[in-house]
């Protein structure tokens, strides 16, 4: 058999060590930021350690994967990259919240056809901020270049946290009954869901994306990333007993609260108790998406609803407030009737 002419090399066949390596070294200063109690090592070993704090005497780990879904399609557009991180953190982190733990440590997947080290790095940096503000460490990840496995200048994300609750605090919804009130946390737009449409909804409309919006770019507030709402929360826990958490994602409040309701009871919403953001007016109006379409795929202003007894609402909703929280009363749970859906906006 005849032997080539050629010495062909990986980066040859598109896949660049050195940009790798220059990647990790871009990224330790902002990992270092996260470190938190509980982290052995750094990053770069084949696995990440880390030791659960001893203040656990039950500890139960509670796990969330996701990724950030089509907006990157709008990032890539936009040639915005330094906030889609804190998206990828909130989505997992909120997640795992709502049962009651305290995120721990986190872990990305970034996978790309060519690596480019200055736009890795600010979505990495953006990871680094979301694991900030939820009180989590990055404590590792993994980087894949794999030519020819996406169009260029894209990327894929998917995340992964995992946190700790107390087998004895552990919120399930099952404590939830007729009386109690249920509380909406503003959001800080569109989050990561339902950006399918708002992209078909763009495409029909043809807007000015760099035109003012409300004091803003369009595109800043399509863009804006995720709320993390995981110390408010946290705190509130450590107050008082809360009965439930929703993350409001996809399938909106009509779809993720009945997710911690039992069987026999219903949640009722007042429509007219929160101000559906300007967002999301110009989403329905500019793609004629139905009242149902709208509470279906997002979360029209409430990102996280919390659920206490009547007794606690008051405090809660000052705490809350008084966290930096934009905090609405917005329906009650009562008894179920026959045939009706667990969540229903009036």
């Amino acid at each position: 058999m005849s032997q080539p002419n050629v010495s062909l090399s990986y980066r040859d066949a598109g896949v660049d060590i050195d940009a790798g390596d220059a990647l990790v070294e871009a990224i330790k200063p902002f990992a270092k930021r996260t470190l938190r109690e509980g982290v052995m090592g750094g990053i770069g070993g084949f696995g990440a350690l880390f030791e659960i704090s001893k203040k656990f005497k039950e500890p139960v780990l509670v796990s969330g994967t996701d990724g950030v879904g089509t907006k990157l399609k709008l990032a890539f557009e936009l040639n915005r990259h330094d906030t889609v991180g804190i998206d990828l953190v909130a989505m997992s982190v909120n997640d795992i919240l709502v049962q009651g733990a305290e995120p721990l440590f986190f872990l990305d997947y970034f996978a790309c056809g060519k690596l480019d080290v200055a736009i890795a790095t600010d979505v990495i940096k953006g990871i680094a901020l979301g694991c900030e503000r939820s009180g989590c460490a990055l404590i590792g990840g993994e980087t894949a270049e794999m030519p020819s496995m996406y169009p260029a200048g894209e990327y894929d994300l998917a995340g992964f946290a995992v946190g700790a609750v107390e087998k004895s605090k552990l919120i399930d919804g099952s404590k939830i009954a007729p009386g109690d009130v249920v509380l909406g946390l503003a959001s800080s737009g569109a989050h990561s869901n339902g950006y399918s449409l708002v992209r078909k909804i763009i495409e029909v409309a043809k807007p000015d994306l760099d035109a003012d919006f409300h004091g803003r770019k369009l595109a800043d507030v399509l863009m804006e990333p995720t709320r993390i709402y995981v110390k408010p929360l946290l705190a509130l826990m450590e107050a008082m007993e809360v009965k439930g958490l929703v993350h409001i994602t996809g399938g909106g409040l009509v779809e993720n609260i009945p997710r911690v309701l039992a069987d026999n009871l219903t949640a009722e919403l007042d429509g007219a108790s929160w101000t559906m953001p300007p967002l999301f007016k110009w989403l329905q109006e500019h793609g004629g998406v139905a009242d149902a379409e709208m509470h279906r795929v997002f979360n029209c202003g409430i990102g996280m609803t919390v659920i206490v007894s009547a007794d606690n609402a008051d405090a809660a909703i000052a705490q809350l407030s008084a966290a930096g929280e934009t905090v609405s009363r917005i329906g009650t749970i009562r008894a179920r009737k026959e045939g009706e859906h667990q969540t229903i906006v009036v």
